[in-house]
């Protein structure tokens, strides 16, 4: 297949919405990739995403096999995947780097200390949540005294 027979197949993602349901190739202009709650990342084709006809999103679980979406901005994308319709728009969920095609595919994977789960700022990271610390009862103290009975004090007769 030459290149441009690929192209040719994509539609533009103004059609998206009459192809709900269908597995197709849309091709756009991404404006710029925001990172909304939970990691997950939008690709956006518009100014105002809640107007755009078409929306690409990448979930923190599939960005290892993906890579580092955040290098699609300002470059023109083919993207194959299901549209499905969500919140009243087509959307394609982005899971693989070979649903890219042309030049959107050659993007690096992410940063090895790239932290999904803080919404894209870097970190050294962790393997574990962290710990609340443990708490620490005071010992007793052996040496305090309690009631009247003291060492040495005689009780009044």
């Amino acid at each position: 297949m030459s290149v441009l027979s690929a192209a040719s197949d994509c539609i533009p993602i103004h059609e998206a919405s009459q192809h709900i349901g269908e597995t197709k190739c849309v091709t756009g202009k991404v404006l710029r990739v925001k990172i909304g709650n939970k990691g997950v990342h939008f690709v956006d084709f518009c100014e105002d995403h809640a107007a755009c006809p078409f929306t690409v999103v990448v979930f923190p679980s599939d960005l290892k096999d993906v890579g580092d979406v955040r290098q699609l901005a300002g470059r023109t994308i083919e993207v194959n995947g299901a549209v499905k319709l969500y919140d009243g728009r087509p959307e394609i969920i982005l899971k693989r780097i070979s649903q890219l095609r042309g030049g959107a595919a050659m993007i690096p994977p992410l940063p090895k200390n790239y932290d999904v789960d803080n919404r894209g700022h870097y970190s050294a990271g962790r393997l574990h949540p962290s710990r609340k610390p443990k708490k620490h009862k005071a010992k007793r103290s052996t040496s305090a005294t309690y009631g009247n009975n003291v060492e040495g004090d005689n009780p009044p007769e």
